[in-house]
Order: C-alpha cells, then structure tokens, then sequence
C-alpha cells in the first residue's frame, strides 16, 4: 500500500508553479481540515489560488481563515443551458489555447451537468489566466468533476482528495469514481480503510494513489494530561459527573441518537453526567425529541455549531470524547474525523466505534477504546471501562498523543502533498514543452 508514499530520487524541492483549489463550497464552516491543510502547505512555501463553485452561506467564520494567503475566485453559474455557449465563446477568445482542448472536451461537455460544464470552461479560462500549473479537488463529486473536465480543455493535470459520502453514500456512481481515478495525474485519500475500497475498486490506478491522513497544527492542541477521568465513581451526588463531549453535523451517520441512549442508561445507573453535543444539522429536532423522552434535559446539551477555537475548549474541558459513528441507511459514513485526532491531542480519552477508518488511529486499549458500531450496550461498556481505577487513562491518552504527533502532524501532511504537487508540476511542464515543440515542428 502507498500510504504517504514519497518519490523515489532526489529531494523534490518546493513546486514553483500555482496550485488551483477547487472546492464546492469556500469557506465552509465544517471543512476545517481544509484550512489548516492549506495553511501547512502554505508555512512550506507553496502558492495557491482557491476557485469555488458556490458562494458561502453560513456567516459564521473561523479565526483561522484570516491565515490564509491564497486569493478566493468565485465560479460563476449559468442562468440557463445556453450560457455553456456563451462561455465557450468567451473563454476562447480570451484564451486562444483552449480551442485544441475544446476538441478533445467537446463531448464530454455535452453528457455533462449543465452547471458542471459550464463552470469547468470558466475555471479553465480563469486558470490559463491566473498561471495555474496543478489543479486540486476536494471530495470526489461535483469539484472533481470540474477539476476533471477544466484539465481535458487546458492540459492542466488534475488530482483529488477522496473522503468519505463522496465514495459511500448509495447515490455515488462508481463508474464515475473510477473515471476519476484513471484520468487523475494522482488521487489522495484519507485512510487505509479508503485506500484499500479504492484499489479493489480500480486496481489499475493503485500506483497513482496515496493516503494521506488529515493533519493537525498540533500547536494549536497543547497536551494535558488525565490521570484518571474526574467521575471515577460517577455516582449522583458523589463527584462531579462525567463530562462527555461529542462533536459532528447532527446527522445520521455521527450516531448521535446512540449516545442519547447511552446516557440514559447509565443516568438510570446512577453515574452522574453531562453529555454537550456541538454541531447542528437536519436531526436536531429528532434529537432534542429523544432527549425530552427520555427526561434527560438536565443532562444533555445541544450547543449548535461553534467556530474552532470555542470547540477546542468545549473539548478540553471534557473527560471523555465520544464518536458514536455508524454507517446510515443511505450508505454514509464518516472517514476517519478530524476531531477525534484534536481530541487525543489535547489529551481527552476517546471512544469510539469502529467504522471505517476510525480504528486506524482509536486503537482499543492502546490509544483509545472502541466499540461495535450501532451497539448502546458496547457504547455504555467503553464509557464506564474508563471510569474504573484501575484502567491506565495516563498512558493511553499519552500513547495517543504520540501517534497523532507521529502521523497525524500538518507539517508531515504538507511535506507528503508538497512531493505529490512537485510530481504535478513536472508533468505539466512535460506537457507544455511537448506543445511547444509541436508549434515549432509545424
């Protein structure tokens, strides 16, 4: 497997060109992993600009996106099928070297979503424009799709980060993925679990695929360390209750409703807590209904969505972290979390289920404690192993700590995507210089 697999030969040195960003939707409140993945490759010397395909709709900011040099170009939409026209047109007189891409682009153009191709003729003109020599995808949907279509028309090479619904929600094509993965110069994803789906699902692009794990800016986590989880006991009315803390979009696949349940049956055992939910999303209202039946208003909290600064000291403050994940009845499931590696970085014990990629780094006993997905009964066990004396929480909130700074570093993952960009880079270059010779040859 090539897990963060480096060229061979000499040190590749910081790529020169312009990388283009391509993303559905920047900024987007719950895509954190993408700033900071940015911001580390931008601390290595890396240029980018960003091009996103949706203007965003959440007011709500990171502090973190101040840090970011790269400049924003938002892609316009068609009003009507025509405009594909329209943009053809324009994009070609504007960028005479789009008309050799524009035959090979042509048909594909045309079986495409309107809004799809539409959009790739005017990112491939604003990239010929801005210099772009690499362009980049998160999630293997819509942005891919862009990305793909806008290197047929300029010769840009194109690559794509794989996440998770992008590869298991039940509406994904897997003739499409493949596709993807065959016309990509590379294609990164985020775990094992996805690497190995993705090679039994295309074994020819096995050597133009890597995984490279999200990373953390492990400054901004500083380390504390937990003897012992603070509810011991737990018991009501003994010591302070057990603070349980989750973190995700209220959502199907976070499994949220499980721990709801946990809670209740470890309240009506007399373990004394507080469980704080962060996020928000389409389950709220299922949610807060589930949490009036079963009288638990008084022990569980719903904050809402909270920039990244505030939920770091949410998940600080807690004895426990839980990610209850489970597969939905539409396929999807989570990948591997950013917020279970900020959680041991701070030193918080976790529990968590073990869904896909999750057990690469929630290792059971060892740097964390894992129960079976969609299990109340696992879920209450874990929780209430680390309540008991004798379990090592020091050590394995150390253990886990090490692992993080080992493999989960953002300047480990920027230096892993730097190596992959310079590859980028001197295929563009190949291309370009085989275009000249052809002009001069003729």
């Amino acid at each position: 497997m090539l897990s963060e697999s480096m060229p061979s030969g000499p040190e590749l040195t910081t790529p020169t060109g312009l990388t283009g960003y391509v993303l559905k939707m920047y900024p987007r409140f719950s895509e954190t992993f993408i700033v900071s993945e940015i911001l580390a490759r931008e601390a290595e010397g890396e240029r980018f600009a960003i091009f996103s395909l949706r203007p965003p709709v959440d007011p709500r900011f990171h502090p973190e996106l101040a840090r970011v040099a790269a400049p924003v170009l938002y892609i316009d939409r068609p009003a009507k099928p025509s405009a594909l026209w329209s943009a053809l047109r324009d994009a070609v007189e504007q960028q005479p070297a789009l008309a050799d891409g524009l035959t090979r682009a042509l048909p594909e153009l045309l079986a495409a979503d309107v809004d799809d191709a539409v959009q790739s003729v005017i990112l491939a003109r604003a990239a010929l424009d801005a210099g772009v020599t690499h362009l980049h995808a998160h999630f293997a949907s819509m942005a891919t799709t862009v990305a793909r279509l806008s290197s047929l028309l300029t010769g840009i090479p194109y690559s794509f980060t794989a996440h998770a619904k992008d590869l298991f929600h039940e509406g994904v094509d897997p003739a499409d993925i493949a596709l993807k993965l065959t016309d990509a110069h590379h294609t990164i994803t985020v775990s094992d679990f996805n690497f190995d789906y993705l090679t039994r699902l295309h074994p020819g692009a096995v050597q133009r695929l890597h995984r490279v794990y999200n990373g953390l800016e492990l400054d901004r986590f500083p380390f504390r360390s937990a003897a012992v989880v603070s509810a011991a006991a737990g018991v009501a009315g003994g010591t302070p209750p057990l603070r349980i803390v989750a973190v995700g979009r209220l959502v199907e696949k976070k499994g949220f409703a499980l721990l709801i349940e946990a809670a209740a049956r470890l309240r009506d055992s007399g373990i004394a807590l507080t469980v704080s939910l962060v996020g928000d999303g389409e389950l709220r209202a299922d949610l807060t209904a589930r949490i009036t039946r079963l009288n638990l208003q008084a022990e569980v909290r719903l904050l809402g969505s909270l920039p990244q600064n505030e939920v770091r000291a949410v998940l600080a403050a807690a004895d426990v972290f839980v990610a209850p994940c489970v597969v939905g009845a539409d396929g999807n499931a989570d990948g591997l979390p950013t917020v279970i590696l900020e959680a041991m970085a701070l030193g918080v014990p976790c529990v968590a289920s073990d869904v896909t990629g999750i057990p690469e780094v929630v290792r059971d006993g060892d740097t964390g404690v894992l129960c079976r997905s969609g299990s109340v009964d696992d879920l209450v066990r874990a929780l209430l192993a680390l309540t008991e004396p004798q379990f090592d929480v020091a050590g394995m909130t150390r253990r886990a700590r090490h692992l993080v700074e080992e493999q989960f570093d953002s300047v480990r993952q920027a230096r892993s995507l730097r190596a992959l960009g310079s590859r980028a880079e001197t295929a563009a270059a190949s291309v370009t210089s085989r275009a000249v010779a052809g002009m001069v040859a003729s």
